[in-house]
């Protein structure tokens, strides 16, 4: 007789503890054929920093995976110690470029004289979800902070609201002046559309999933949270956390052709 296995409760958003997966499904007796990845892209600023010290100031998987389309696969993962404390009350974009620039001088002045040596280069991020008036949304505290995050973003604005994220690149100069090093910015905006007819049951799914409980605006685009979504204006790659056509210009401008500092052109 079938013994019905009882359904584990999620987990709290406390103790990150993470649901229980799925049964697996019973081995395949021949594997599917592999299929083979593309070739790195054959650009000088990416060749330039091929087998030196890339660091991303970033514990995000799905920015390591982003950078990792470019070839950009091995990065160290540092990272930044600084407290984000900036007041909420700042305009989304200030917010993001500010906590970023942050994140990218902290991990560089710390890992510039350390034994391993100087970083060719440091790639730091932030994003932040926000309500179509500006106001930046956490992450979810409880089930029910989360219900009603979602629910807010649905029915608010005609389900609109948008996605701020900030990059910042940095890589040392190989003059001595000050100060010291080459930096990009970028933030890019992206407006997001929640489908209105996503019911209230729905989002109560979606929550107890667990995927969005430690994602700002309380969803992940690039997995199941894509239910929740009808469309977007803008790019998809900086709502998952990092646009890529962005980051590899700047990348290719302080690699390749760094900016002389403004106190260096004046002496010029």
């Amino acid at each position: 007789m079938d013994q019905k296995v009882p359904l584990e409760p999620p987990p709290a958003y406390d103790d990150g503890a993470q649901p229980t997966p799925p049964a697996t499904a019973p081995p395949q007796t021949q594997p599917p054929p592999r299929q083979r990845a593309p070739l790195p892209l054959n650009l000088p600023a990416l060749n330039m920093i091929r087998g030196r010290r890339v660091i991303l100031a970033s514990a995000s998987p799905r920015r390591r995976q982003i950078l990792a389309q470019i070839g950009l696969t091995d990065l160290e993962i540092i990272p930044s110690t600084a407290p984000e404390d900036l007041p909420k009350s700042l305009p989304p974009f200030e917010y993001v470029l500010q906590t970023a620039a942050q994140k990218a001088r902290n991990v560089y002045t710390a890992t510039i004289d350390s034994p391993q040596g100087e970083p060719a280069l440091v790639i730091a991020a932030d994003t932040v979800v926000s309500t179509h008036s500006g106001q930046i949304l956490e992450k979810p505290r409880s089930e029910k902070d989360h219900i009603a995050t979602l629910t807010m973003l649905r029915d608010q604005n005609s389900g609109w609201h948008k996605v701020y994220t900030a990059v910042v690149c940095m890589a040392p100069l190989e003059s001595l002046a000050d100060p010291g090093y080459a930096m990009e910015t970028h933030v890019e905006e992206t407006a997001v559309k929640f489908d209105q007819s996503v019911t209230d049951e729905l989002i109560v799914s979606y929550v107890r999933t667990r995927e969005g409980a430690d994602k700002a605006g309380g969803y992940g685009i690039q997995g199941v949270g894509s239910v929740l979504v009808e469309k977007i204006d803008g790019t998809f790659d900086n709502v998952v956390g990092l646009p890529l056509r962005a980051t590899l210009q700047m990348i290719e401008k302080v690699i390749v052709e760094p900016a002389v500092p403004d106190e260096v052109e004046e002496a010029l």
